[in-house]
């Protein structure tokens, strides 16, 4: 059995018969929270999971250039937390038919009521940077999760991914880099150093 697979057979026994179960799963930016979930989603039961990405609730960049935070995008407070925060709170009440925003980066902006969460989704995967941040506000997620996984990734590893990231997107190499010295890096080293113990952390 894969790695994987054997985390997602950990999720459902560990789900039992809850009627939601909240996992977060977290990680410094580049760590593949994403491609970790997305292959969760596909080996839980199909119509009972889905995915809400904390990135849906970046700030659109013309709120950002309003307030001054344009270039440090990414970092805590350019999340608009409350909302990300009531939406995990409707998620856990249980109630059905929630409406979730999904950031798309090649747009690079967040798209509302992307995806639904129905009555009958038990598996909520929530990834994003700093669902472990031990920071406030950021740490009044705790109560909000049944089980939390860290992503963990050597620097260089997430450095060499970013770079290919910024590529992808049209950045030459010398603007990739210094979007990652500026931006990136300071996002991981605060990930990294304020992070709450996860129930699991994997490589």
């Amino acid at each position: 059995m894969s790695e994987i697979a054997h985390l997602a057979a950990t999720i459902f026994k560990r789900a039992g018969k809850a009627k939601r179960f909240i996992v977060a799963i977290a990680g410094p930016p580049g760590a593949g929270k994403s491609t970790l979930s997305a292959s969760l989603h596909d080996l839980l039961p199909e119509g009972a999971v889905e995915v809400v990405p904390m990135d849906g609730f970046h700030y659109d960049d013309i709120v950002l250039n309003q307030r001054g935070l344009r270039a440090r995008k990414g970092a805590p407070d350019t999340f608009d937390f409350g909302g990300f925060e009531t939406l995990l709170k409707r998620i856990r009440a249980g109630e059905p038919d929630i409406a979730i925003p999904v950031f798309d980066r090649t747009m690079e902006l967040s798209r509302a009521a992307a995806a639904i969460i129905g009555a009958g989704t038990k598996f909520i995967l929530v990834e994003g940077n700093y669902l472990l941040l031990d920071e406030e506000p950021w740490s009044r997620l705790a109560p909000l999760f049944d089980f939390s996984i860290f992503v963990e990734v050597p620097r260089n590893e997430l450095e060499r991914r970013l770079m290919e990231r910024w590529h992808e997107h049209g950045r030459s190499e010398e603007d990739a880099r210094a979007w990652i010295a500026s931006n990136d890096m300071p996002n991981i080293e605060r990930v990294l150093a304020r992070r709450r113990a996860a129930d699991l952390v994997i490589g």
